[in-house]
């Protein structure tokens, strides 16, 4: 895959994300972390940070980005519970850049 491809496919993740918030579909994970609320979604993105932290000390780079994908993708479930984007977060760290 592309390297446009995997920046295209966090846009449709994100997309995905904000559905399952609105529709809330059983047997979806996304769905049982949004039923859980605000505080728990904020809990589970800590604990993901931690993890990563952990892993970047080890030498196994799979593991490392593995967590780094758990943290990014419930950094977008807090997004979105937030009503926020991963795009809105982008833009900041373009205005930041210029």
């Amino acid at each position: 895959m592309t390297l446009k491809k995997n920046l295209d496919f966090i846009i449709q993740l994100q997309d995905i994300i904000d559905q399952r918030k609105s529709e809330l579909p059983d047997n979806s994970y996304t769905t049982r972390l949004f039923k859980k609320g605000l505080n728990k979604i904020a809990q589970k993105v800590g604990e993901e940070a931690v993890e990563l932290i952990i892993e970047a000390k080890d030498q196994n780079d799979e593991m490392f980005l593995n967590e780094a994908a758990d943290l990014l993708y419930h950094m977008m479930v807090l997004l979105s519970m937030k009503s926020c984007r991963i795009e809105d977060v982008a833009k900041i760290l373009e205005e930041r850049h210029n």
